[in-house]
């Protein structure tokens, strides 16, 4: 008796072998980064700290712009002294920056989300202020400049 020999069409034939073999290995590149998430404006009692801000006091009279780009320190008999704004460092209901004047000096800024009054108006702030600055600590009031400039002379500045 003879051996019976198969012959197979050679595309069964690869089918075959392709069904037996590993799946072949696909390069891929580096997974994609996730889309950049936008960082919020840092808020504080409801002002947008990102906006340009005044602070003021009374007894000495003295007050500090934020700026986009600076922190600019003023007061009566008092030069003026600049620093950049890195932007606050905000942790539940303060934001603080801590900077070196071109001065020199460390001007350090605490807003507090609480009502505050100036003293001198009828004026109702949305911001306490704190700042200290050679040696010294003023407290006063802030508010974003656009708030400033709807208020009247009284009444709460929103």
């Amino acid at each position: 008796m003879r051996p019976a020999l198969f012959v197979l069409p050679l595309t069964l034939t690869t089918a075959l072998l392709a069904a037996c073999s590993p799946e072949p290995e696909v390069k891929r590149g580096p997974p994609e980064a996730p889309a950049p998430v936008a960082s919020a404006a840092p808020v504080l009692g409801g002002v947008d700290l990102s906006q340009p801000l005044r602070l003021l006091g009374t007894e000495p009279f003295w007050g500090v712009q934020v700026t986009r780009d600076a922190l600019v320190y003023s007061g009566v008999d008092r030069p003026e002294q600049r620093a950049p704004n890195p932007g606050p460092a905000v942790t539940g209901t303060v934001a603080t920056w801590d900077v070196t004047t071109d001065k020199g000096a460390r001007l350090k800024v605490m807003l507090t989300a609480t009502e505050c009054s100036d003293g001198m108006s009828d004026r109702t702030y949305p911001l306490t202020a704190r700042v200290e600055i050679g040696g010294e600590t003023l407290n006063g009031c802030a508010a974003t400049v656009e708030a400033l400039d709807r208020a009247g002379e009284s009444g709460r500045v929103e």
